[in-house]
């Protein structure tokens, strides 16, 4: 039977009686969650956290299990032996709408990942920092995450990813100043309710944060409130930014809070936020019908009127 990547797959890795419940692309990486709960890497996916053409993978899988075993596929087939797991199986195919699809577990991205990083070149910083990232946060937190996949429903993902983000800001701005992300926790939390998954995928700190650089740059701020400085902000490990890691966004002094709460209210939260939930509807990163519902949950309430 042949894949959607071109490969012949043979019965030994076939797996008709698990389904994929979820998959996404993020940042080019396809990934997704088995039915029993299993996360795994597309092909492409893991290539291109290995920093290679998805064609090389191609060629490993095709080779798999050929005699003489070639010296690539030794040493990665070692990696997962070592981690207690089958090595004669690269990934498992499923079905799904006729195609067959390479779901490429765990055990088997993170020494694909180790060889591109270690033994294969000094030089591949992209496999590194992948396999790195993949490693501190643990592969079956990683895919989850991304993709939004919550197996008991007792937390929701985006108010962890939320309170992970809290904690990782909480002390890193400097005695003085305020950052962005810390002030607009009361526009994050009433999206979260809505619906809006707001995490990796839609992070509208970014969003506020340049508007209100525009605004304060156009006003010439810094002359009423003093200089803005860049401080040290780490995404959690699990977010596609966290590659990037630190970030340095602007805090700004804390005698500006009440120029930015009046800003925020009547200039972003009333024109701005719109916009960017619209925005993201469009590209398909929240359903329209929840993006008008947070729409909804920001438009002023009418007082009652006097008896």
């Amino acid at each position: 039977m042949t894949s959607e990547n071109g490969l012949t797959t043979t019965t030994s890795q076939l797996a008709f009686d698990l389904e994929i419940v979820v998959e996404a692309e993020v940042d080019g990486v396809g990934m997704g969650v088995l039915g029993d709960g299993t996360p795994f890497l597309t092909l492409r996916g893991l290539a291109r956290m290995c920093g290679i053409d998805h064609t090389t993978l191609v060629k490993l899988t095709t080779d798999w299990g050929q005699q003489p075993t070639k010296g690539r596929e030794q040493k990665i087939r070692s990696m997962i032996k070592a981690q207690g797991f089958d090595d004669t199986v690269f990934f498992h195919a499923v079905v799904k709408n006729g195609t067959v699809h390479h779901a490429i577990p765990a055990h088997v991205c993170m020494a694909t990942l180790e060889y591109y990083a270690f033994e294969a070149s000094a030089n591949n910083a992209h496999a590194i920092n992948s396999f790195r990232t993949l490693a501190k946060k643990g592969f079956t937190d990683f895919v989850y995450a991304q993709v939004g996949y919550n197996p008991d429903g007792k937390v929701s993902l985006a108010w962890q990813q939320f309170h992970d983000r809290v904690s990782l800001v909480a002390n890193a701005v400097p005695t003085g100043y305020f950052s962005i992300y810390q002030e607009i926790a009361g526009m994050i939390v009433p999206m979260i309710n809505a619906g809006v998954d707001v995490g990796p995928h839609i992070v509208p700190d970014i969003s506020v944060g340049q508007r209100w650089a525009k605004h304060w740059k156009t006003e010439s701020l810094e002359v009423l409130f003093g200089e803005r400085k860049q401080y040290l902000h780490d995404y959690p490990v699990y977010f596609p930014q966290a590659l990037s890691n630190p970030q340095t966004p602007f805090c700004y002094p804390d005698d500006a809070l009440g120029e930015f709460r009046s800003w925020f209210r009547k200039t972003y939260i009333e024109t701005h936020l719109p916009e960017y939930l619209q925005n993201q509807a469009k590209l398909g990163k929240v359903k329209p019908a929840i993006a008008t519902k947070a729409i909804e949950a920001f438009k002023p309430k009418s007082l009652p009127k006097p008896q």
